[in-house]
């Protein structure tokens, strides 16, 4: 097949063992679902694989799905030469005038390689190739250290020389580490907790809890596209939108003022838990981090994990705000964040909410406000939004 040849590097994946037949095969799946309805043709040798596309499909299509895609450390468009010297000099004098090289600076000459039987070592064709170098660019100087091009040259099985590396997410591939619900807020802090367990193989449907009219439609939209920033690292999504301005409006009615957050966070556990073990799910994904807010606390959160019996994790639990921020602008979900439509959980928060809530006492006190008919109506009215792995919304299955 010829086209666009890229070479993807692996990390995490090489050290599984008898299990990273599985994990490959997932992978190239998770690249090929990115890529449809484009034709690729993914193969792989040791600590690589390489993946192969049509002409027509374009390189920022394509090195946004490989970027986002978990499970990769590094790709670069690549090309492959033959297994000779002069094969591999002819091939990089053809493709160094229309790469970075061209705009001149520094450089440097990286070989690899894998294959012994090669007749030169990796300095000499390293200074071979170097020469290849200066003969297109005499003014370009090699630095070692900190170049601003790098050339490099990998002889495996075959030959593949690529300059301008592209660093990926790492990880694992989604899809390899069972199914979670995510709960998916308007704010900074849920988006990079649901890209942090797609990081570690999760695969994720997403969950809003919305409160109309107190919480506007342009709240919700936000919050839709924030499942479509996150989409592309989580292999695509499925977003829950739950009516529960019911739910909220008796919880403030029936309840303790200062206990209505830990009272909502509790309903929106069994109703999370309800989705969630429908569709498959066996664990719940939030973006708590310990003492945050009030409802995070180590009180607070104990209270909320006991009324469901799913696992719950926070992956930012021990995290400061500026590390998720950081995170979050590295992800792209942050300015959308920010937008300035609160959720929910902001409109109906006490000025004094309890901090260290007796989990016993809050337990009887959420029995009491019998909140089983109100989810069960929530549940069943609740609109569902599919994103594909590229993050574009391709369903409304209400």
């Amino acid at each position: 097949m010829a086209g666009k040849l890229y070479l993807i590097k692996e990390g995490e994946i090489s050290l599984k063992g008898g299990n990273r037949n599985l994990f490959e095969k997932q992978l190239r799946h998770n690249i090929k679902n990115k890529l449809r309805p484009y034709h690729s043709d993914i193969t792989k040798q040791k600590g690589r694989l390489y993946a192969r596309f049509g002409e027509e499909v374009p390189e920022a299509l394509i090195e946004k799905a490989l970027k986002t895609t978990p499970g990769i450390t590094g790709f670069a468009r690549a090309h492959k030469a033959e297994k000779s010297l002069e094969g591999i000099i002819a091939k990089a004098k053809e493709i160094l005038p229309s790469s970075s090289f061209a705009a001149g600076g520094s450089f440097r000459v990286t070989v690899k390689r894998e294959d012994k039987s090669f007749p030169l070592n990796s300095h000499d064709m390293a200074c071979e190739l170097a020469d290849a170098v200066f003969s297109l660019f005499p003014d370009m100087r090699v630095d070692l250290k900190h170049p601003e091009h790098t050339l490099t040259c990998e002889i495996r099985n075959d030959v593949y020389l690529y300059t301008g590396e592209e660093k990926g997410e790492g990880g694992l591939p989604y899809a390899t580490a069972g199914k979670g619900m995510l709960l998916l807020s308007g704010g900074i802090d849920s988006p990079v907790a649901g890209y942090m367990m797609a990081k570690r193989g999760m695969k994720l449907d997403a969950i809003y809890f919305h409160a109309y009219p107190y919480t506007s439609e342009l709240a919700l939209d936000k919050v839709k596209q924030l499942a479509s920033i996150i989409a592309p690292y989580l292999g695509g999504l499925r977003l829950f939108v739950v009516p529960f301005t019911d739910g909220q409006l008796h919880i403030r009615d029936n309840g303790y003022e200062e206990e209505a957050t830990l009272m909502f966070r509790a309903a929106m556990m069994q109703t999370a838990t309800r989705i969630a073990k429908e569709n498959g799910g066996i664990a719940i994904v939030t973006g708590e981090a310990l003492s945050q807010v009030a409802s995070q606390t180590l009180d607070a959160m104990s209270f909320t994990d006991s009324m469901t019996e799913l696992l719950v994790l926070r992956p930012l639990v021990g995290m400061d705000k500026e590390e998720i921020i950081n995170k979050a602008v590295e992800i792209g979900s942050y300015e959308t964040s920010i937008l300035p439509y609160e959720d929910c959980c902001v409109v109906f928060s006490p000025k004094h909410p309890v901090t260290r809530p007796v989990k016993e006492v809050a337990k009887r006190h959420f029995e009491e406000l019998q909140m089983d008919s109100i989810i069960d109506e929530a549940v069943r009215n609740t609109a569902v939004y599919s994103f594909d792995p590229m993050g574009r919304e391709i369903k409304d299955e209400n």
